[in-house]
C-alpha cells in the first residue's frame, strides 16, 4: 500500500500517512500532533489547513468551513483530504504541540 509524507511547515515536522486515509486520520493514527483535531468527520471545521505543494482528493467539504474561493486556493479540512503525492501543509487554526 502506498504512502505518502506530509509536511507541517510550522514545524517541519513530518509523518506518514497511508494512501485511502485523510491526512487528519493519518496523523492521529501516529500519535502525533500540530493539526487540531475535532469532529473528525468536517462538521467543526477546526483542523483546516492550506496545502502549499502536492495533490489530493477530497470529499465534500461545508461551504460553512471553506468558500468556493479558499477551495480554489488550496484550503481544505484535513479529515476531508486523502494524500495522491506528498504535501506540505500550514495549519490555519490553533496549532497543537507535538509531545
Amino acid at each position: 500500500m502506498a504512502s505518502y509524507q506530509i509536511r507541517l511547515t510550522e514545524t517541519d515536522e513530518t509523518y506518514v500517512c497511508k494512501a485511502g486515509e485523510s491526512i487528519l486520520h493519518g496523523m492521529a493514527r501516529l500519535g502525533k500532533k500540530g493539526i487540531p483535531l475535532g469532529c473528525r468527520g468536517g462538521g467543526c471545521g477546526v483542523c483546516k489547513i492550506q496545502v502549499l505543494e502536492g495533490e489530493y482528493s477530497s470529499r465534500t467539504m461545508s461551504k460553512c468551513h471553506i468558500s468556493e474561493a479558499e477551495r480554489e486556493n488550496h484550503f481544505a479540512l484535513a479529515c476531508r483530504i486523502y494524500p495522491q503525492t506528498d504535501l506540505e501543509i500550514e495549519v490555519i487554526g490553533k496549532m497543537s504541540k507535538n509531545i
